[in-house]
């Protein structure tokens, strides 16, 4: 099997690469820089220069392929950057599924949990809960209309499944995407988190949940691809035990979390270009992001790890690799 991957320099992307090849398929990553660099080096596969912004890029790399696993998204929790990210989350993303559709193959879609409702402590989201409740920034939106548009598509014909995972952690997080949480828990040991709370997970198994996508999802659907519901301040805890550094003291109380969001906001404008602490960024952590994944694992055969192991593993990656001191 020839799978096309959008993205494959990015966590989801880099990691469905290697499981594919691994499980001796053939793989054509689209990448918009030929010098993809470290994160491609090294892997038997064939490299193909595009932008999922241009139609006959995308349609000329999905050529001879049977299948396409898109995990390219732009992805930035806050209020600017809306045009940008409309153009690579949405309209790349109609461009992609009539790729798919023109060359008749089956498309996987790497979504997100942000595109879905909101979960809560005692009560797990899942595919059908009512898309309400989320912090309405630019990116919650854009991935939303994404899917909006791969279901018109699919009307037409289309043979394209939805995944949306969770908060990934593991190996070759090159950027590094969700990994920054763990970095900065080493780094920083920051005395206040977050309090909210996420479906985390192993971007591994992420991956093998795309994959298993090409064959076993039923077209139109959405997989939700979460792991462990816990509270950040849970996670940083875990976070600090796996690694021997301090626990964050307390949760950030409400007030504390909406000055730090406003002065946030205020800095951005200072600086001409909005940081990652900023209102939606803060708005978006006091929520609880828990979910079931009992669909995935029932028709996907999708399946967790330990959240130790996904951390203990990112960890020594990261220190591998020269993000962290060994």
């Amino acid at each position: 099997m020839r799978v096309l991957v959008t993205g494959a320099t990015g966590l989801v992307g880099n990691n469905v690469v290697r499981i594919l090849l691994a499980q001796g398929q053939q793989v054509r990553a689209m990448v918009r820089d030929p010098r993809a660099g470290r994160s491609l080096a090294g892997l038997d596969i064939e490299v193909v220069q595009g932008d999922i912004k241009d139609e006959d890029n995308v349609r000329t790399a999905a050529m001879g392929a049977d299948a396409i696993i898109h995990a390219a998204a732009m992805v930035h929790i806050g209020w600017t950057k809306e045009k940008m990210m409309r153009q690579t989350n949405v309209e790349g993303t109609r461009i992609v599924g009539l790729a798919a559709l023109k060359h008749k193959i089956r498309l996987v879609h790497v979504s997100s949990v942000d595109a879905l409702g909101i979960g809560q402590e005692d009560a797990p989201a899942n595919e059908e809960t009512p898309r309400e409740g989320k912090v309405p920034c630019p990116y919650v939106l854009t991935k939303r209309e994404a899917e909006e548009e791969l279901q018109k598509l699919v009307a037409e014909g289309l043979n394209a499944v939805i995944v949306n995972p969770g908060l990934m952690f593991g190996p070759w997080d090159w950027k590094p995407s969700s990994g920054k949480m763990l970095i900065s828990v080493v780094k920083k040991q920051p005395p206040l988190a977050p309090s909210g709370g996420g479906t985390t997970c192993d971007v591994r198994d992420v991956a093998q949940g795309c994959i298993n996508a090409i064959q076993r999802g039923r077209v139109g659907e959405n997989y939700i691809l979460g792991g462990e519901n816990l509270s950040y301040f849970d996670l940083w805890t875990r976070m600090a035990a796996l690694t021997g550094r301090r626990p964050p003291w307390r949760k950030m109380g409400p007030y504390f979390a909406g000055i730090l969001g406003y002065f946030g906001d205020i800095w951005s404008t200072m600086e001409g270009k909005e940081g990652e602490v900023n209102s939606a960024a803060i708005r978006v952590t006091r929520q609880f992001h828990y979910y079931s994944s009992a669909k995935a694992k029932a028709e996907l055969g999708y399946q967790n790890r330990p959240l130790d192991q996904t951390l203990e593993d990112a960890w020594q990656w990261f220190r591998k690799n020269g993000y962290l001191p060994v």
